[in-house]
């Protein structure tokens, strides 16, 4: 079987050597470093496996046209999936799959914008750069005398919370699926989402981008959260109404904003854009708030992530082939 790797980066190409060297006997595999689209579609022709990462937007007509190319495998070498059209995918009867990488990487960083949010490390590390070292606007607030509010207990909210434990802080959690060990902790309460917004200080993502859920956090649930509330999103962008999001910052209903995401992040995060003129204003306009802290899109970006994202993918198509893997969707 002939599979073909989009997407691929310089630091990647250590464990996609290893990866492919691992492939089982009847498999080969090539790779393009640019993001799989209609302008390239053509080059899976011959290959039944495809893996791609969450630039690749794989709309149902271009599922359709790498189905007619003999495509039958699609591994997504990350954790979100909702960049293609899973339902059409499998409609084809093409099988699919995303990535189950650690979740350490991404909970620690998930802590540590909480943190740093929570005592206004933004303003006081701008001040630096005009030798403004003054206390003025940079009281903090200590994490043990909240209650967080986690959203999403799958592996990286249950990560979150295990970090957070330490911190002896008050933990709600809201999941439509409740994790039965988590359920019997004395330090966390599982509740519904209206409960969890009107009694959370912080509260954080960690659930996938569906229709269930896009918008979550929007100006209802804003509406119900008490006042300066911190809220964190390493999850997708889309989970958050923006619009509503900065007018409660302007209100300063909302204290603070930590997002390692953005919704219309395609072309801008993990590139280097520099000299051009973006056309994301809403990203541009919360960037300017000196309680609004956006980092591009790097909480999974550890040694161990970036590896396992590319081995996991590529492993994934011989174990969809053979029926064993675990995460196919």
């Amino acid at each position: 079987m002939n599979i073909r790797l989009f997407e691929l980066r310089d630091d990647e190409v250590a464990a996609y050597m290893r990866a492919a060297a691992n492939l089982p006997a009847g498999y080969s595999i090539s790779f393009d470093t640019q993001i799989l689209s209609e302008a390239n579609i053509d080059s899976v022709a011959g290959c039944e496996g495809i893996i791609i990462n969450n630039k690749s937007v794989m709309s149902a007509a271009l599922v359709e046209r790498a189905h007619e190319l003999g495509v039958r495998y699609i591994a997504i070498r990350c954790v979100g999936f909702n960049h293609v059209d899973v339902k059409r995918a499998q409609e084809l009867g093409i099988k699919v799959c995303n990535t189950a990488y650690p979740p350490y990487g991404v909970a620690e960083f998930t802590v540590m914008l909480i943190l740093m949010a929570l005592r206004r490390c933004k303003a006081a590390i701008w001040r630096q750069q005009v030798n403004d070292y003054s206390l003025d606007g940079l009281l903090g607030r200590e994490l043990r005398t909240l209650t967080v509010g986690v959203v999403g207990t799958g592996r990286i909210g249950r990560t979150v919370i295990d970090n957070l434990s330490g911190f002896g802080c008050k933990i709600l959690a809201y999941d439509p699926y409740p994790n039965a060990e988590l359920a019997n902790r004395d330090s966390l309460e599982y509740v519904d989402m209206d409960t969890l917004v009107a009694n959370s200080d912080v509260i954080t993502l960690h659930v996938p981008l569906m229709d269930s859920t896009r918008a979550i956090i929007n100006a209802d649930a804003i509406a119900k959260m008490r006042e300066d509330v911190t809220i964190v999103n390493v999850s997708r962008g889309e989970l958050i109404d923006t619009d509503a999001v900065i007018e409660a910052i302007e209100s300063e209903k909302i204290g603070a904003l930590a997002m390692d995401v953005f919704e219309d992040e395609v072309g801008i995060y993990h590139e280097n854009r520099m000299h051009d003129i973006l056309a994301n204003r809403k990203m541009a306009y919360l960037r300017q708030f000196p309680n609004v802290l956006l980092t591009n899109h790097i909480a999974f970006y550890t040694d161990i992530d970036v590896n396992c994202m590319v081995e996991q993918g590529v492993a994934a198509v011989p174990a969809m082939v053979e029926g064993t893997c675990a995460t196919q969707l």
